[in-house]
């Protein structure tokens, strides 16, 4: 490697490193450390007027003597499954949006050779932690985790938590006032109690370099700011051993040389054993390696231009109407997408569960990420700004080693301004700092079709920070068809590779009808729908990615049709109860040619 390249490579890894201290919050990869599950029946109290702080129920008062009473008890009543959401566990509670306070005992032990922390997999959508009657953290953001360290706090024996939760949607949230899916609240995710050395393994990335098919990144940050620590990082597979020092931030970092690298694909889905180890810590798990790039119009993967057969999935069992949240859930969601032969999902519209993404790199998925950014977000409002930098900073750290996840999505649906492209730029430049081997990608709604050129047409200019530019269109649902299929020619954004995001129409399972009306909702007339985009599909010159919308039915508050609807969106391919639709079987048929080409 020449001089000038190396210090080039230095340099960015330099920068990258330096953006992650702002961000560290989070361990590392949680779930490869001693943990102690959480999870389970919990105690809950529904607070519809929001007095349990005046009432400060966190302390769970017990009455002493004749004359004490209190007006509250967690203990003989309401009880919810951790993790899961309280609007599919009660009737009552369905449409519920205000404060529940959940609460449980557990055993711990004060540890003089050990930190321990309480992670959050997910609240939704905003809480406040109390542990022995004392307020220890707070957390707004319903789909990213977090932690808060309790080494000094936990009691030998006996430890009472509590959480106060609340779902109401505010203007000033992420998502905001209204968003086309339903406002599960709860503790949606794990809580797992961490124990950790004194001085630990706190963040490490190891990663392929973007461009390089056989040169590793390796990053790795102590807890401790310890200069001279010796840090080890091993991938025996490889016959990788390298051994790193830590500098006055207690950081080491290196590139690792791999020879005979078999990369990650969704053909090949390898994953290397790798071991991160100090003096004290050791931290082992499964690592993938790919490149993926872009170059004018196309996206690259491992070097081999690849089309993006996509489908998106919300984070809900349809079946049960309530979150997705466990391993069985993650298999029976990606189950689904296997079936109809996608090589990359569209996590929508929110970071998913953990077990989501690792096994989804297990499955061969590659994985589009996005923070809630849909529509009616407050652009002008400096703490939203700071709130969605905060939530991209968390999607980002989780994920940072799952080689699965090539897009990080910053938003979808958002209508131009300098305001919002502002807010967007402080997005991408939050993200750069933490990231720069996957691509950046939004979402849009914005093409129109232009009578004087007969063209499909976009104008938005936040598209040239992008990687990937994405596009919403509901041809033939909520856009009439201004010329035939075959003749709906394409010309937005035709130097940058271009996916179709969305696209689709409703249709209630088992329903026929006329397949040139679309108030029929039925089956025909969807994939009726579906083929005529397929048709267009041939009209877009950079073309290089679809992706349905949508692979199940999903709950939504605003779809009021009674009979069709009943507060369903009936977009998906599979029917609330996994049933099949037509469209289902065109999109297959798609795929298998798009991926034997």
């Amino acid at each position: 490697m020449k001089i000038g390249k190396k210090l080039n490579l230095c340099l960015l890894l330099l920068i990258a490193f330096a953006g992650s201290v702002a961000a560290q919050e989070l361990i590392t990869n949680v779930y490869g450390r001693d943990i102690h599950s959480l999870n389970g029946k919990w105690n809950a109290i529904i607070d519809l007027y929001d007095q349990g702080q005046r009432m400060k129920i966190y302390e769970n008062q017990q009455p002493k003597g004749n004359t004490d009473f209190y007006e509250y008890a967690f203990e003989g009543g309401l009880r919810l499954n951790v993790p899961g959401d309280w609007n599919s566990q009660s009737p009552e509670l369905k449409y519920y949006e205000g404060t529940v306070w959940y609460a449980r005992h557990f055993e711990a032990k004060r540890l003089a050779d050990k930190r321990q922390f309480l992670y959050f997999g997910a609240v939704s959508y905003r809480c406040k932690v109390y542990l022995n009657g004392k307020e220890i953290a707070e957390h707004e953001g319903g789909f990213t985790p977090f932690q808060v360290e309790v080494t000094d706090l936990l009691k030998d024996g006996d430890n009472f938590l509590a959480i106060e939760v609340n779902n109401r949607r505010t203007k000033d949230a992420i998502p905001a006032m209204a968003f086309d899916w339903w406002n599960y609240g709860g503790i949606t995710r794990d809580v797992l109690l961490v124990k950790t050395p004194r001085t630990f393994i706190e963040d490490y990335f190891i990663q392929l370099d973007k461009n390089a098919p056989d040169r590793i990144i390796a990053r790795v940050r102590l807890s401790d700011r310890k200069a001279g620590e010796k840090v080890t990082v091993a991938i025996p597979e490889l016959k990788i051993n390298a051994e790193l020092t830590t500098d006055a931030e207690g950081k080491a970092e290196t590139v690792l040389n791999a020879k005979k690298l078999q990369r990650w694909s969704p053909e090949e889905p390898k994953l290397y054993g790798v071991a991160i180890s100090s003096s004290t810590d050791r931290v082992e798990e499964q690592i993938g390696f790919r490149n993926i790039t872009v170059k004018g119009t196309d996206i690259y993967l491992n070097g081999k231009p690849t089309f993006m057969c996509c489908i998106s999935f919300h984070e809900e069992i349809p079946q049960r109407m309530g979150r997705a949240f466990s391993e069985a859930d993650a298999a029976m969601l990606l189950n689904e997408a296997k079936a109809l032969g996608v090589n990359m999902i569209r996590l929508a519209h929110y970071p998913q569960n953990e077990y989501t993404v690792r096994l989804a790199e297990k499955m061969g998925f590659l994985l589009w990420q996005e923070i809630p950014i849909w529509q009616g977000i407050d652009f002008t409002d400096k703490d939203t700004r700071k709130k969605a930098q905060k939530m991209l900073s968390e999607m980002i750290k989780r994920d940072q080693n799952r080689c699965a996840v090539g897009y990080w999505g910053v938003a979808n649906e958002t209508q131009p301004s300098k305001e919002r492209n502002d807010f967007l730029t402080s997005l991408l430049e939050t993200g750069k700092q933490l990231d720069t081997t996957r691509l950046y990608v939004a979402a849009f709604d914005l093409v129109r079709f232009n009578s004087e050129k007969q063209r499909f047409v976009m104008e938005d200019s936040f598209t040239s920070q992008l990687d990937v530019v994405a596009i919403n269109k509901y041809m033939g649902w909520y856009h009439p068809w201004p010329v035939e299929p075959k003749d709906a020619i394409w010309e937005v954004v035709t130097h940058k590779p271009l996916i179709i995001s969305e696209f689709g129409g409703e249709a209630l399972y088992g329903q026929s009808g006329d397949e040139n009306v679309v108030s029929s909702w039925s089956e025909e007339y969807q994939a009726r729908l579906y083929r005529d985009n397929i048709r267009m599909f041939d009209n877009i010159p950079n073309l290089r990615g679809v992706s349905p919308w949508i692979l199940f039915d999903f709950r939504s508050p605003f779809r009021f049709h009674p009979t069709n609807q009943d507060g369903w969106n009936r977009k998906g391919l599979i029917s609330d109860q996994g049933m099949r639709k037509k469209a289902w079987y065109l999109m297959r048929d798609y795929y298998m040619k798009k991926r034997n080409n």
